[in-house]
Order: C-alpha cells, then sequence, then structure tokens
C-alpha cells in the first residue's frame, strides 16, 4: 500500500512513547519477597485493577473531549503499573522468616558499624555511626527506612556474616568496611 493513504497519526494519542516499566530483576530470576512485601503488592495490584482503573475509565467516558487526553494518560499509567506488578508476581517467591537469627540473611535486620582506619589495626570499631539494614526484594527497597535489595552492594557484603564479622563495601563512592553489631527478626 502507498503511504500516500496511510494516516500516520493514527492510533498516536496521548500514551504513545510510554514504554514497560523494565523489571528490577535479571531476565529469569526469581523476585524474592518478605511475606509482608508480597501482601503489600498483590493489595496494591488489586487496588489498581478493581478501583483506581474502573473509576479512571469511568471519569474518561464522562469527561469532556478536551479533558481526554489527561484520564487517557492516567489510565496508561496505571495500566504500566498493573503490567508491571503481574509481571514480577509471576516471578514471585515469598522467603519465609528464618529459624534462627545467628547470620545475616534475608527479611533479617542487621545492625552495622562503620570500621575507622585509624583503629581498625586494633581490632575495634570506629566511632563511626551504626545503621540498621533490613534485606528485602527489590520492590521493596527503601534505603530511607534501611531495607535494602538483596541484590544491593550492601546486602551482598553482608549476607552469611554473624556478629562481630566485618564486610568490604564496594560502592560508587568507594569502599567501606561495615562491622556486624547485631542481627534480629524484623519486628
Amino acid at each position: 500500500m502507498s503511504r500516500a493513504f496511510v494516516d500516520e497519526d493514527a492510533g498516536a494519542d496521548e500514551t504513545d512513547g510510554m514504554h514497560e516499566i523494565p523489571l528490577p530483576i535479571p531476565p529469569g530470576a526469581r523476585n524474592y519477597m518478605t511475606p509482608e512485601g508480597a501482601l503489600l503488592m498483590a493489595e496494591e495490584l488489586r487496588r489498581l485493577a478493581e478501583e483506581e482503573r474502573p473509576r479512571a475509565a469511568g471519569a474518561l467516558a464522562a469527561a469532556e473531549q478536551a479533558a481526554k487526553a489527561e484520564f487517557l494518560r492516567r489510565i496508561s499509567t496505571i495500566d504500566r503499573r498493573i503490567t508491571y506488578l503481574t509481571r514480577m508476581k509471576a516471578a514471585l517467591s515469598v522467603v519465609e522468616p528464618p529459624a534462627n537469627a545467628d547470620r545475616v540473611v534475608f527479611g533479617l535486620v542487621v545492625r552495622v558499624g562503620e570500621e575507622r582506619d585509624r583503629v581498625r589495626e586494633q581490632g575495634e570499631l570506629g566511632q563511626g555511626s551504626t545503621v540498621d539494614y533490613r534485606i528485602v526484594g527489590a520492590d521493596e527497597s527503601d534505603p530511607g527506612r534501611g531495607y535494602v535489595s538483596w541484590a544491593s552492594p550492601i546486602a551482598k557484603a553482608l549476607i552469611g556474616k554473624r556478629v562481630g564479622e566485618a564486610a568490604t563495601v564496594r560502592l560508587p563512592i568507594g569502599e567501606q568496611r561495615l562491622r556486624v553489631l547485631g542481627i534480629r527478626f524484623a519486628e
């Protein structure tokens, strides 16, 4: 067919250019989550599919022509999130809490302190600050709350360590040496 008879704008709307949300896990990998994280994900997926999308579709149907583009963008954003959550749910593996907290593992909270170079030779912890990290799934990660993904450099360095052991974390800002001060179950 000649290009002269094709409407190149046909099908183009305000949602063009919106791509799938990339998964934060490698292809074929499992989406490890805590039981709490899996429940939150399921609730978000339900809310989007059963409440927000129907509400947005109803608003689109009732909207004036000039306002339809805004509602189409909203529906597209909701659909992208639903697709993303559905794909992550398909790869979901819920990791139950371990039987004990003698080593750093997925789901536990680890308190670490930064070692200072000047006291490292003495085997003592310097006056660095202490931080609590909980090792969680990629979608549960929230650095502001101390929740770090199991795939993060910090979690990878700490997993398997016991209280008193040190780990070297390679970060974009340089290497940091952390000592495990405590391990506990999440509340």
